[in-house]
């Protein structure tokens, strides 16, 4: 008589949170016990060499990532927004003829050039938010990120229980809200540390309406850089970075899961440069409070989590650190940047709030890989002004909303 021995596959011991000695030890054991690969995939470089490659111990002394609007930007951005307020159209309909900045457009065009083809981030310092009502924040934070990428992405297909095309998101602690418990999916809702991933979308940009009243630092790494580290050590890692993984639909009975790569190579042509693209959000795979990482799909391989964890130790290690000011924007480059923040403290005075757009620049845009095309088709498609939503206050989106009933269409990173 034969039997059978049926061995299921289970999910690595791993969490949102990396712990580095687990990572170690996963490490270790992998290299003594498995036979690894020790070339890269076909055509893959095995170093990229590119201002997109740098690391944070020594970037300030080669890069101001800074610009400091000046009185001049500051009164022109003042005319722009009047001149918006005074054509009484919806702010879908911001860009950059509604909201004219005649002098500083080109400056914000240069900051374009940068995100693409330069360092891959820049800040933009000195908006009065004060000054402003939400609502004329929000105007002028949309206005003049219009100069720098003038197609906007949704980041939610529903508000208020109705179909809304979503074009901004609140980033602060909602945890406790009221009707917030059970439905806290995402770090961005909470005070925790947020660990290295990516968002959707080329273009990531975040505009501060306050900043914590302890911590919370803004963490950004090259992911070139950590290309680099894993071609030159850890080939294998490559592989699997290169390999279809299985990314949580939580819950969604029409797309419980999908698979696709982490890191995607473009070769050079004659219009464009070798790049490498790595997009990921680590919650994806491991979960993240009131939205667990669903127990009826395929888990991910113990190859997968040294990844994971190895991405995030190297981002860390590489990462260079900006302290998010009222009135700073933040333009990064999510195709070359990992990005992070450390943990916060708020007081009932003084209270985190940044506020975020997913763009894309036609002129600059790099190509889209084929995997992500039609997670990017429905972050940009099909947007008109007229249905364009911007909440004045915050929510939790539904990608990212624990125990919800509708599920956002580009919840895949």
């Amino acid at each position: 008589m034969t039997t059978t021995v049926t061995i299921t596959a289970q999910q690595p011991d791993i969490q949102y949170t990396p712990d580095v000695d687990k990572w170690r030890a996963r490490a270790e054991h992998r290299l003594r016990s498995e036979n690894l690969p020790g070339a890269l995939p076909s055509g893959f470089p095995s170093k990229l060499d590119s201002d997109l490659v740098w690391e944070g111990k020594d970037i300030a002394e080669r890069y101001n990532w800074t610009y400091v609007l000046t009185e001049a930007d500051l009164e022109e951005i003042d005319a722009a927004l009047q001149h918006f307020k005074a054509l009484d159209k919806s702010l879908g309909f911001i860009d950059p003829e509604t909201f004219p900045l005649p002098t500083l457009h080109s400056t914000l065009r240069g900051i374009s050039r940068e995100l693409h083809n330069g360092h891959g981030f820049k800040v933009v310092s000195g908006v009065p938010v004060d000054k402003y009502s939400r609502e004329e924040n929000i105007i002028v934070y949309v206005g003049i990120s219009a100069h720098v990428a003038p197609i906007r992405g949704r980041q939610d297909s529903s508000y208020d229980g109705k179909p809304a095309d979503v074009m901004l998101n609140h980033i602060k602690d909602l945890s406790g809200q009221e009707g917030s418990k059970g439905r806290i999916g995402a770090p961005a809702y909470t005070t925790d540390k947020q660990v290295f991933h990516t968002d959707q979308g080329d273009i990531i940009s975040l505009f501060a309406l306050n900043a914590a009243a302890a911590g919370g630092q803004s963490k950004l790494a090259s992911s070139w850089r950590v290309y680099n580290e894993l071609a030159e050590t850890r080939p294998d890692l490559i592989r699997t970075l290169a390999e279809n993984w299985p990314f949580d639909g939580f819950g969604n009975p029409q797309n419980p899961y999908h698979e696709r790569p982490l890191l995607f190579h473009q070769a050079a042509t004659g219009t464009q440069p070798e790049r490498v693209v790595i997009q990921y959000a680590r919650r994806s795979f491991t979960g993240f409070q009131d939205l667990p990482r669903s127990k009826n799909i395929p888990p991910i391989t113990e190859a997968h989590a040294e990844a994971l964890d190895s991405l995030h130790f190297l981002a860390e290690k590489f990462a260079v650190g900006l302290d998010f000011r009222k009135g700073d924007i933040q333009y990064i480059n999510n195709l070359s940047i990992f990005h992070a923040r450390d943990e916060f403290q708020d007081t009932p005075e003084q209270q985190r709030h940044l506020i975020r757009l997913w763009q894309r620049d036609p002129e600059y845009a790099w190509d889209t890989p084929v995997p992500l095309a039609k997670a990017w088709k429905q972050l940009y498609e099909g947007v008109t002004p007229e249905a364009q939503l911007f909440p004045l206050e915050p929510y939790i989106r539904s990608a990212a909303a624990g125990g919800r009933k509708h599920w956002f269409v580009n919840a895949s990173i």
